[in-house]
Formats: structure tokens, sequence, C-alpha cells
């Protein structure tokens, strides 16, 4: 596998690049996380409710 920045040739240049690309990363991937739990917790009140009005209705 290539490195991701194959035309850098100093070393300190390629670590920089490295990081920043490790960084960003990093923060599309909390992003997109973040999202997905969002999605999680309205899915997760969405069966509560609708669980309980199951039950409130089966008590009817």
């Amino acid at each position: 596998m290539f490195p991701p920045f194959v035309g850098c040739t100093d070393d300190s240049s390629y670590q920089r690049l490295r990081r920043r690309h490790q960084e960003r990363k990093l923060q599309t991937l909390s992003f997109w996380r973040d999202g997905l739990e969002r999605q999680l917790a309205a899915i997760n009140a969405a069966i509560s409710t609708l669980e309980r009005q199951m039950g409130e209705s089966a008590d009817s």
C-alpha cells in the first residue's frame, strides 16, 4: 500500500501531512458517529413511546 502523500520527500513534512490527515479523518468519523447516536436515540424514544402506548391500550 502506498502512503497517502507520495510526493513528500521531507520526513517531517510527511509526518505533518499524515497527522493532519488523521485528525481530519478522526473529525469526520466522530461527526458520523454523533449523527448515528442522535438517530439511534430518536429510534429508541419512538420504540419506547410505541411500547408504552401499546401497553396502555392493552390495559383498557
